[in-house]
């Protein structure tokens, strides 16, 4: 699809993430044992036949620069285009440290999407969980003659706040910023597909009038002059990762076999780093019930409702329900733990109980020792 180009933005991270995001950005949050939340956009975008894409970035990127790598994983290495990873170029002259705004995260990189040689650009979340059939919502930008189409929901998606109001002829003719009615419209998912010469136009007087916001200020405006927006309904689930209760939440929704199905359908695969790792080992007194478990972990005790990351180890006589163990974890024998989400690299001294709850799980940050 050479007529699009594909941006991600892996700027923002939210504060109520806590401990999760202490040594990473948001965008490359582990997620369903497996996978990183970047892999959703960057697979939607791959399947729709888009292979040069560009990752907005900022700080504590470290994590998903070894994710990404050169893009292989997504057939986006290429000589000419392909994966770019964009930490700020060019800051604008009212920048104040973290970006304040998306405007602000396009307008500090505005030489890359200058070059851009497409005519339709597709802006996409770092920390969406989605699987979005972008060639449908594509093509029907080709056609309706609007410079935006907004991917939306016709459902009250997780963490999403932006509805738009469409008049009869289809096109948006409000949009409703933090309502509270789930009945009045479609829910934005905050994706869009934008011609690139509006988007240039929404840049530059953002720039000039010290303006940083891409909803409350250049798409309010756009809309006020009386700009042509499009709507996409995506059908499908949908989450915004932006608080610890949704990444647990999201992640313990993947154990319904309805909703694994729909986030990773075969015919949209989500892609990854592939790790070549040997398969997980059970031992005889082993228990699982309702989990996903990665390759090379050893399950010797009891896991129920859980999503164990490639790596743990699991000692004889533990117990853990409803939990989230990422990468490399052990946890030893005849430890309890429920409700709690486990980062990378921590280890559980025998007989460690900790418990919480489904509203407020708790976290066990990276590399910590109990």
């Amino acid at each position: 699809m050479k007529d699009f180009h594909g941006l991600i933005f892996a700027y923002y991270t939210d504060p109520n993430l806590r401990e999760l995001v202490s040594v990473r950005t948001a965008a490359s949050l582990p997620f369903c044992g497996r996978y990183r939340l970047i892999d959703f956009s960057l697979s939607a975008m791959r399947n729709a036949g888009i292979v040069d894409v560009g990752v907005i970035m900022q700080r504590d990127y470290q994590s998903l620069l070894d994710h990404l790598g050169g893009g292989k994983a997504w057939d986006m290495n290429r000589r000419v285009g392909g994966l770019r990873m964009l930490p700020p170029f060019g800051l604008p002259e009212y920048h104040r440290g973290n970006y304040a705004g998306t405007m602000e995260a396009l307008n500090a990189v505005s030489s890359y999407v200058k070059d851009i040689n497409a005519k339709y650009i597709v802006l996409m979340l770092g920390d969406m969980c989605a699987n979005i059939d972008l060639s449908v919502p594509m093509e029907q930008h080709r056609r309706s003659g609007a410079e935006i189409t907004a991917i939306c929901t016709d459902h009250n998606a997780d963490g999403f706040r932006m509805t738009y109001l469409r008049g009869e002829d289809g096109f948006v003719e409000n949009m409703l910023i933090d309502t509270v009615n789930d009945k009045a419209g479609v829910v934005s998912l905050e994706a869009y597909i934008i011609n690139k010469d509006v988007l240039l136009a929404m840049m530059e007087e953002s720039r000039e009038q010290g303006l940083y916001r891409f909803h409350k200020d250049a798409i309010a405006q756009w809309l006020k002059e009386g700009g042509r927006m499009d709507v996409y309904v995506h059908h499908g689930y949908a989450a915004l990762i932006r608080t610890v209760d949704s990444y647990y939440k999201a992640n313990m929704d993947m154990l319904d076999p309805a909703i694994r199905h729909e986030v990773f359908p075969a015919a949209r695969p989500v892609f990854t780093k592939v790790r070549e790792e040997v398969s997980t080992y059970y031992g005889v007194g082993a228990f699982s019930r309702n989990s996903l478990v990665a390759d090379n972990c050893i399950i010797e005790g009891s896991i129920e409702n859980c999503i164990i990351f490639s790596g743990a180890r699991i000692a004889p006589g533990a117990q853990l329900k409803n939990c989230i163990v990422m990468r490399g974890c052990t946890v030893g024998e005849h430890s309890s733990l429920e409700h709690v989400i486990v980062d990378k690299d921590c280890t559980f001294s025998p007989g460690t109980v900790l418990t919480a709850s489904e509203k407020l799980p708790m976290v066990v940050p990276k590399g910590t020792n109990i």
